[in-house]
């Protein structure tokens, strides 16, 4: 049984930025989807994560159709994302961030969401640097607090947008090691990430996009070989 059922998936600014996109995603997978800058990636992760809604199709999650249902149902149904820029509460702490995130992503009592925000802590690498306001930290230390933000609501599936984006090479491979551990654990991992060597590291799927359409689907290495997605992601023809 898919955990993820995308099916005729649209939606369009004016023009079709979605169109007619139906894809699985199995318990415990990990996938990463590629393609240029506009190809719908993002809104693809807005739609799953509800906040925005399809103008047709539909998004199944676990047999039941979420469709319709609010970003804070998703929340405590098990859908956790980051954000491809990090919107930290800057007034807040690093740990009141992640407290946020436990607090408001499921409905456990206090003591459980304050144990949860820790250990989210401590799982992203964060824990040292609780206590530092979340406005004095540098790119990957924000990344970070995304992921602690969004592993605090104990995802079954966690949206990931280009995390790995502006961040040194040294950088991205200490994310790939967090982001390992996670999936390791059991969460199912939807990724996002023009650092295809990143996604490379991760993933046992590819799926690229292109104007809202899926153009490939399968096997990492076989997707990013594929004539199709050389020409469209990366600008490559043949001859």
């Amino acid at each position: 049984m898919a955990l993820i059922e995308v099916e005729g998936l649209e939606k369009s600014f004016g023009v079709p930025v979605i169109d007619h996109l139906s894809f699985v995603v199995a318990p415990g997978e990990a996938l990463g989807i590629v393609g240029p800058n506009g190809a719908g990636k993002t809104t693809l992760i807005n739609l799953i994560a509800g906040e925005l809604s399809p103008d047709a199709g539909r998004i199944v999650y676990d047999g039941h159709d979420i469709t319709r249902a609010r970003p804070d149902v998703r929340a405590r149904a098990g859908i956790a994302r980051t954000a491809q820029v990090p919107r930290p509460f800057e007034g807040l702490s690093v740990f009141e961030n992640v407290l946020v995130g436990a607090t408001f992503g499921t409905s456990e009592s206090r003591r459980a969401a304050t144990d949860r925000a820790v250990a989210a802590l401590e799982q992203a690498g964060m824990i040292e640097k609780a206590n530092r306001a979340a406005a004095s930290l540098g790119l990957l230390d924000r990344k970070r607090l995304e992921l602690a933000r969004a592993l605090a609501t104990q995802p079954k599936v966690l949206l990931l947008d280009e995390i790995a984006g502006g961040l040194t090479e040294a950088e991205v491979h200490e994310l790939i090691d967090k982001i390992r551990e996670i999936h390791a654990g059991g969460v199912t991992i939807v990724w996002i990430e023009h650092i295809v060597h990143a996604l490379l590291a991760v993933v046992e799927r590819i799926m690229a996009m292109s104007f809202g359409r899926k153009i490939a689907d399968g096997e990492p290495r076989e997707v990013m070989a594929s004539a199709s997605v050389r020409e469209v992601y990366l600008g490559v023809g043949e001859g």
